[in-house]
């Protein structure tokens, strides 16, 4: 791959792209070192993407539908970590828009011109909120104006600002309406139309949805997309022109895939690209995920990061791969690895992480009822607080505090898919006497509550199977047995899951109930090393009956676990789950293999060729949220294979 992309031949003329270098293994400092990224960069439910680099920021926003509040703000340092930094709308200020399934806001299209910074985005018209600082406050919404030239303003529109400054709305409404139009200081449209409605009018592009545009080396290029299930295209031209025949159609957007194990197959409505400092250029784009005979697309449309590989002036996305690719070189500035959150409910206002599927919802949370926790309300249906679940594998934990007397009081840990027709619940109730329940369709496994209102929980997710536990203390776990299986909420479902994914949290119905804390990724729990986010150098593997993961180079290898919570105590050890054939010392790493901590040196020693044993050392002293970096020794492959990792108080 790396001679077919970053060769020069004849009139071609490719960017220079360490990431190309990256795939082929040849710079042996990225077995040592964190210098790439695996895709998808926004795991989860990130429909809709839409990009804006402002000076060494970057921003993003995309389709929120029914979760609120509407358009939460993502912001980074180097297009690969990701923090939510604000929400644009509340819930009160959006009295008009649908609070239904596959309803409320899309598009979510974030710009800056004239000295602010906009958002627009479409739920029953178009409308825009300003703001001096993507973290806000943001406006009120106000509608855009539309006329008979224009038209009706559609849906999935963005903003294109081309080199004098001018700002455009690029206007997307039905499969056949596709049009261009300024917009004055006032944020309005201005000016004549730009009839482009020629470009999909035999449906060439099926929707042509979610157009998006930039300007490089004289020329404008229009990226339309197919329509929800994938197709990106472009097409170019020298003026920003009605005349369709000063326009070529150049074809696909992403090159050929020839990676057999990609997931993410099919991406499309993309971000504008952005060129950086080096020349190089990136875009986002959403996709969803599924293999031949696994199916998550119940997640969401999740987003990747893709270099933008130029030939003259005709751009592509590189191919989606399973390997890794070089990271734009950018600061990273501390952020981490996009993922859920956890919280223990002591700040004074609501962490930007979570949403609500209702606006009702929105309303039945207090953080001062009792301080250090939260306190969820319901009125007759069920109330919730969630995040989109970013993950195949984590350990939910929760401490909750509900008196259960009666059938209708439940309380505890809770999934839901997209169209919120598949839930998951994990709760402490009532049924004959105080129980602890895990409820999916048709199964349940329940066993008596012997610990009183104070209760943890805990929901275990390894793949498709969800185990549950629960406890009196937090330390001592008894099971509710055999797993509960997961696929009904993890495949597409009618309407693509009302076009959102997998949220993830706690609920509460009949009565109030207390929260204490939500952990998403227990680090106390067993981590599957399989479950990693990020990698170079090594490979999952199957040794006897277990999933593990190995390295497959003499220059060493790492693997990332995301969003690991280590809580304020005092962490003492870490364990270790590996069989080895060779003696060597495994370094585990928090957040970064350069700027990050080397919390503990792991001495592995021969184990038999099948052989599981637990290696354990002592740490220094960490605590908090991190991403834990578990490094293979050099001089070795193939040797050591690592089945998880658990830490330990």
């Amino acid at each position: 791959m790396r001679n077919l992309l970053c060769s020069l031949a004849g009139a071609l003329l490719f960017s220079s792209f360490s990431c190309l270098q990256a795939q082929s293994g040849s710079d042996k400092s990225n077995f040592q070192q964190v210098n790439t990224y695996v895709n998808p960069v926004l795991p989860g439910d990130h429909p809709d993407p839409t990009l804006l680099k402002v000076g060494d920021d970057f921003y993003h926003c995309g389709s929120t539908f029914h979760f609120n509040p509407y358009m939460p703000i993502y912001h980074s340092k180097d297009l690969v970590h990701w923090e939510v930094i604000g929400r644009v709308l509340p819930p009160s200020k959006a009295g008009w828009v649908a609070d239904r399934p596959s309803a409320g806001i899309w598009q979510g299209a974030i710009t800056y011109f004239y000295g602010s910074y906009w958002i627009y985005f479409s739920a029953g018209g178009q409308w825009f909120c300003k703001a001096d600082s993507p973290t806000g406050p943001w406006s009120d919404p106000v509608q855009v104006k539309s006329n008979p030239e224009t038209g009706p303003l559609g849906y999935d529109n963005s903003i294109f600002v081309d080199d004098d400054g001018t700002p455009y709305m690029v206007i997307k409404n039905g499969q056949k309406t596709n049009r261009i139009q300024a917009l004055g200081r006032d944020g309005q449209l201005a000016g004549k139309v730009i009839d482009l409605d020629w470009v999909n009018r035999k449906l060439q592009y099926s929707w042509a949805e979610g157009p998006v545009m930039c300007k490089r080396n004289g020329y404008y290029f229009y990226f339309p997309a197919g329509d929800v299930s994938g197709g990106q295209y472009v097409l170019r031209s020298k003026e920003l022109t009605a005349d369709s025949t000063k326009w070529e159609r150049l074809g696909e957007f992403f090159k050929p895939i020839s990676d057999p194990n990609v997931g993410f197959r099919r991406p499309n409505h993309m971000s504008a690209p952005y060129q950086l400092a080096d020349g190089t250029w990136w875009c986002l784009a959403q996709s969803y995920e599924k293999y031949d005979n696994d199916d998550w697309s119940g997640t969401g449309r999740q987003t990747s990061l893709y270099p933008v590989i130029w030939e003259g002036d005709r751009p592509w996305g590189l191919a989606p791969t399973t390997q890794p690719i070089a990271k734009p070189k950018l600061p990273q500035s501390g952020i981490l690895w996009r993922s859920a959150q956890s919280d223990d409910f002591d700040a004074d206002v609501l962490s930007n992480n979570w949403h609500f599927l209702t606006k009702k919802a929105a309303a039945t949370y207090s953080l001062s009822a009792r301080k250090g926790w939260v306190r969820l309300t319901p009125d007759s249906t069920r109330t919730h607080l969630v995040q989109k679940e970013t993950d195949h594998y984590y350990t939910v934990v929760t401490k909750l505090d509900l008196n259960a007397i009666n059938a209708a009081s439940k309380a505890g840990i809770y999934l839901t898919n997209g169209n919120q027709k598949e839930i998951v619940r994990l709760y402490t109730g009532f049924d004959n006497g105080k129980k602890i329940i895990l409820n999916f369709n048709a199964e349940t496994r329940s066993i008596d509550n012997r610990f009183g209102n104070v209760v943890w929980l805990k929901l275990v997710r390894y793949e498709h199977n969800l185990t549950a536990y629960c406890s009196g203390d937090g330390r001592n776990w008894i099971s509710l047995g055999v797993p509960v299986s997961a696929v009904e909420l993890d495949k597409v479902q009618p309407n693509y899951n009302s076009w959102v994914g997998t949220s993830v949290g706690l609920f509460a119905e009949g009565k109030p109930a207390d929260f204490d804390f939500f952990i998403c990724k227990d680090g106390y729990s067993s981590m599957p090393a399989i479950g990693y986010s990020n990698y170079y150098g090594v490979e999952k593997q199957v040794k006897g009956n277990y999933k593990c993961v190995t390295n497959t180079s003499v220059d060493g290898g790492w693997f990332m676990i995301s969003g690991v919570e280590l809580g304020r105590g005092t962490v003492k050890a870490v364990q270790l789950e590996a069989t080895s054939q060779t003696k060597g010392m495994i370094e585990i790493w928090i957040d970064d293999l350069t700027t990050g901590k080397l919390i503990a040196k792991m001495p592995v020693n021969v184990t038999g060729a099948a052989d599981w044993k637990t290696f354990s050392v002592p740490v220094q002293p960490v605590s908090g949220h991190h991403d834990v970096f578990v490094k293979f020794p050099q001089g070795s492959k193939e040797q050591i294979f690592v089945k998880a990792l658990q830490f330990s108080k």
